[in-house]
């Protein structure tokens, strides 16, 4: 017998298991397992309350599963208990909340996959489950890798790499795709991944079944960069991806960096601070070694790169910014341009990308405009042709190998037609040797920009973008960007003697000047016989 008071208690118990946070609150939590760590059947339960940041990853964790294709992804530092809620408290809800509801809960690899399935499987053996979501586990159907429920809800675990046949899920947790460090570098492994991702997990989705990635940020080109849009800034809420979805994502960092934290704390405040003390984080934040400022900045602050990658300071940018009215005037710069092609169109290829800089008379370069992306050939070549057009360069600088042989051609076509109609620019590529040393490649910019002498815009959108790649080079997944700067600095050891030309002296169009009269001109500072191509 029980008294009216119990019964009304179990009562208000079973009745808040409607909600996901009500759910975490009314069962017992599995925590550390009891026994040997790979072979354990049971868990104790978690040794901390349910804490704020913990309600915010359910919650957003339910609205996902209730909303058709719904995406998310979770980032927060290790032992932030991010998995005991989003991977093994959630699927129980939703298994028991949606009669056949299928869950898949991939990770790294099937035995990591397979403790949280256990985890998730003591949860639905509970009393408090069974009499709260009149479900419970049959025989024959609790095996550690596949289970289900009276109700006809099933839970399987993989590896991400694993097979995954006859079966298909309503919701797709990939819980940490990373097994640490020699894996996220590897390039081979993040290939594996994003191949399985795409290949085995993604055709088990039923329609408007729902994805939820969970991770510490590795690398910047780990299986949730490889979707996140290539500016993602750290930034929580809805982030419109690059594999044409809409994504919310729960950036939680272990030292709140932004005015928009997703908690709401203020600048410099730890998260948890009722389990873990200021100098927990402050052990991994302060460690003055290299690879340990590496580990803080990708697994603590979400941040994949730190803020430098050895080459380039944000300093030397952020206090050199320019307004429009502080550029020189025309007379004073040699306006030229310089490009890295990518001739591949693969999601995760390499960016075309083209900048403009003005180098003025007084040795200081500015950046001008920019253009470029993931992008076919041909839309490459017209926005080297809009560029061209909008800047009137005098010279364009390149580097010779594959992708200039194979760009060429049809660049030299285009602008040769274009001008001839007297629509287009006409300007020489000056194709620069080919060096295979990356920081070599940028040696000349670099010491311009730690100089001081290095101008962006202050309030261009791709300033900024130029100005991460740099201070992360040379560490990031993608340097093209920096490329063009590297090849800005050394056109700018071939520019820096010669006179400006003004306007009234620069080839304008094709019908306005005869070609003979373009390339004397563009004589003046490009070497014939470092094989400029005539454009």
């Amino acid at each position: 017998m029980i008294t009216k008071q119990e019964a009304a208690r179990e009562l208000l118990r079973r009745r808040s298991c409607k909600t996901l946070v009500g759910f975490a609150q009314a069962v017992d939590v599995p925590g550390r397992p009891i026994g040997d760590e790979t072979e354990a059947w049971l868990f104790n339960p978690v040794e901390s309350p349910l804490a704020f940041h913990h309600k915010v990853i359910l919650q957003k964790v339910e609205d996902t599963i209730r909303q058709p294709n719904g995406r998310l992804m979770i980032f927060a530092p290790p032992g932030s208990a991010k998995s005991s809620y989003a991977s093994v408290v959630a699927p129980s809800w939703a298994c028991g909340t949606f009669p056949g509801y299928r869950v898949i809960l991939a990770s790294y690899a099937q035995n990591i996959a397979e403790k949280q399935s256990k985890r998730a499987r003591q949860i639905c053996r509970s009393p408090k489950f069974v009499s709260a979501m009149k479900a419970s586990i049959p025989k024959g159907m609790e095996a550690a890798a596949t289970w289900g429920l009276t109700n006809e809800a099933e839970f399987m675990a993989t590896g991400i790499l694993g097979a995954v046949t006859g079966t298909r899920a309503d919701l797709l947790i990939i819980d940490d795709p990373v097994a640490g460090r020699e894996e996220a570098d590897s390039e081979t492994m993040r290939n594996k991944t994003w191949d399985a991702y795409l290949d085995d997990l993604c055709t088990r989705l039923k329609p408007g079944a729902s994805v939820i990635i969970i991770q510490t940020r590795w690398h910047e080109d780990d299986l949730s960069g490889r979707i996140l849009p290539a500016d993602y800034d750290g930034r929580s809420g809805l982030v419109d991806c690059r594999d044409g979805r809409t994504w919310e994502v729960l950036n939680i960092a272990a030292k709140c960096e932004r005015t928009d934290d997703p908690l709401g704390r203020e600048i410099g405040e730890y998260m948890w601070p009722e389990w873990f003390t200021a100098d927990h984080w402050r052990t991994f934040e302060n460690n003055p070694n290299p690879q340990a400022q590496r580990t803080w900045s990708a697994l603590f602050q979400q941040r994949p790169t730190a803020d430098t990658g050895g080459q380039f300071e944000r300093p030397w940018f952020d206090n050199h910014r320019y307004d429009q009215r502080q550029l020189p005037k025309p007379e004073r710069m040699h306006i030229f341009g310089s490009s890295d092609w990518a001739v591949t169109e693969k999601t995760t290829a390499d960016y075309t990308e083209h900048g403009v800089w003005g180098l003025c008379d007084d040795g200081y370069l500015w950046a001008l405009d920019w253009d470029g992306g993931q992008i076919k050939t041909d839309e490459g070549v017209f926005k080297f042709c809009g560029l061209s057009d909008r800047w009137q360069p005098v010279v364009w600088a390149g580097e010779t190998g594959k992708d200039e042989n194979a760009v060429q051609p049809w660049r030299d076509r285009v602008v040769m037609e274009r001008a001839t109609r007297g629509t287009g620019h006409v300007v020489a590529v000056e194709l620069l040797p080919h060096i295979g040393d990356k920081v070599a490649k940028v040696a000349s910019f670099r010491a311009m920009a730690s100089m001081g002498r290095v101008r962006f815009p202050r309030d261009a959108v791709w300033a900024e973008r130029v100005i991460q790649q740099l201070c992360k080079f040379p560490v990031a997944a993608h340097d093209d960007k920096v490329d063009v700067c590297g090849l800005a600095g050394r056109m700018v050891d071939k520019l820096w003697k010669t006179k400006p030309q003004t306007y009234a002296e620069r080839p304008r169009f094709l019908s306005e000047t005869r070609a003979e009269e373009v390339f004397d001109l563009q004589g003046l500072y490009s070497n014939r016989s470092s094989g400029a191509s005539r454009i």
